[in-house]
């Protein structure tokens, strides 16, 4: 069955709210959508969501990459998977998500082809999942009248964006504190904000309070390694790493040193499933659990998140795939149940989503 075609459409979905962290605010969601068909009739569908203060991609720069990589997968096996995934990473270097983008169709394909979902391809059986939702960071009043809304609709964890001004930060953590049922997580995320110093100082004057969140995530710089190592030496909030993890060999270097106690996956970091899946792996052998996050992207790109976490479940141990929650309205078609915090796997073959 010989891959045919490979072409891209654009996704745009209005936001029900701006989406702010101290890296960035956005109004609307503007993701690409990777399309590859087969020769049987069957087309796998993929998306990515370009944020180039992170992965350093643009909605060109994907395009033009599925371009420079498309004939040299044109008119292969789908069966000859292995080496078609060779060629999506060794063709170019870095590009994750327009890579993460492919890979996902390629997936989303290949398990069409066996007759299966993608999660029970990949080896997983969980289908039922909880994810936590972001509380976009401004004012005092409107973050604690968003936690509160994001409660009342069933969530149970909130992952709060802090990391633009350092007193203020400790004010607005303390306020949703104090403003939800003590039953409710806290996770942080500073989004590189915070030098390591003020990292130390800011969850200081937070656990004097009796304030210990379930993580803070990526306080400091990405490549401020040295840094994560500080904090975690000096603070009893867990450490989460995002930003500092795009590849295998950033995670190991951090789990060797053991300067984090959880690891953040992000398909658009890790350049797609396969390495993903390894990321995981990984993770497990350091005895570290990992949560498995998204950028703001549609239910297509979210989907396949949702499945490497059934097939990884004994070590993803936490999600962070509120994105779908936070559109309005979007073009996919999905048999996936987003139910806000609440997530189901179907049994439909592959990913389980359409593109209209």
């Amino acid at each position: 069955m010989k891959i045919t075609n490979i072409y891209t459409k654009r996704l745009e979905a209005p936001l029900k709210n701006p989406f702010i962290t101290s890296l960035r605010r956005v109004d609307m969601l503007e993701d690409l959508v990777v399309i590859i068909e087969c020769s049987c009739g069957l087309v796998g569908y993929g998306e990515g969501a370009p944020t180039p203060v992170i992965t350093g991609e643009t909605m060109g720069s994907m395009i033009a990459t599925i371009a420079y990589i498309k004939p040299h997968i044109v008119g292969l096996e789908i069966e000859d998977f292995d080496t078609i995934l060779h060629l999506v990473h060794s063709l170019i270097l870095k590009n994750t998500t327009a890579k993460s983008a492919l890979e996902i169709a390629l997936y989303d394909l290949k398990a069409k082809v066996l007759k299966q979902p993608l999660y029970q391809m990949l080896g997983g059986s969980k289908r039922e999942f909880k994810t936590d939702i972001t509380i976009s960071m401004g004012n005092i009043d409107k973050m604690v009248s968003d936690a509160l809304h994001a409660v009342s609709l069933g969530y149970d964890t909130l992952k709060i964006k802090i990391g633009d001004n350092p007193k203020k930060d400790v004010e607005r953590v303390k306020a949703i504190y104090q403003a939800v049922e003590k039953n409710i997580k806290l996770r942080l995320d500073a989004n590189q904000g915070w030098t390591a110093k003020e990292s130390v100082s800011l969850l200081h004057a937070l656990e004097k309070e009796h304030i210990i969140a379930e993580f803070i995530e990526q306080p400091v710089r990405a490549d401020d390694f040295a840094g994560l190592c500080y904090i975690k030496e000096r603070v009893e909030t867990p450490l989460l790493a995002d930003e500092s993890i795009f590849t295998l060999h950033d995670a190991r270097r951090l789990l060797e040193m053991q300067a984090i106690d959880y690891v953040n996956i992000k398909l658009a970091k890790s350049a797609g499933i396969s390495q993903a899946l390894a990321l995981a792996d990984l993770s497990k052998a350091f005895g570290v659990k990992c949560m498995i996050g998204c950028m703001l992207e549609g239910p297509i790109s979210v989907a396949a998140g949702v499945h490497v976490a059934s097939a990884k479940a004994d070590v993803i141990t936490m999600l962070d795939l509120d994105a779908v929650s936070l559109l309005a309205s979007h073009p996919v078609e999905t048999t996936i149940a987003f139910n806000e915090s609440h997530i189901r796997l179907s049994n439909a073959l592959g990913l389980g989503v359409t593109l209209h």
